[in-house]
């Protein structure tokens, strides 16, 4: 099993998921988080005054997949992601050792089905 962790554009979470969705992958978490990367942020004006935000919105998905499907869940999450600017995110896996669903007891690949 394959944990991936994907942090892409607000705006490309819908375009995500349904990527997703059409390979069967589910199981999703998703979570609004704060980077910086190579954008480097931008400067914000208010009231008159300039303010640098150096913190960009994104948002952060995990899905943990067989490692047959890993693959095609990164091509998908990229293709679905990509606007061919700066800032269009990174995708980053990580091998799974184990999984227990908690209301069965299942493990392994059973668990994330």
């Amino acid at each position: 099993m394959v944990k991936i962790e994907a942090v892409v554009r607000p705006e490309r979470l819908e375009e995500v998921k349904t990527s997703l969705d059409g390979l069967g992958i589910h199981g999703i978490t998703v979570s609004e988080v704060r980077g910086a990367g190579q954008q480097k942020g931008y400067t914000h004006h208010y009231r008159g005054a300039e303010y640098r935000v150096s913190l960009i919105e994104k948002i952060k998905i995990e899905t943990i997949v067989p490692d047959n499907l890993a693959e095609e869940a990164v091509a998908a999450i990229v293709g679905a992601a990509r606007t061919g600017e700066i800032g269009d995110g990174k995708v980053f896996l990580f091998p799974v050792g184990d999984a227990v669903r908690v209301r069965t007891g299942e493990r392994g690949e059973a668990a994330i089905q």
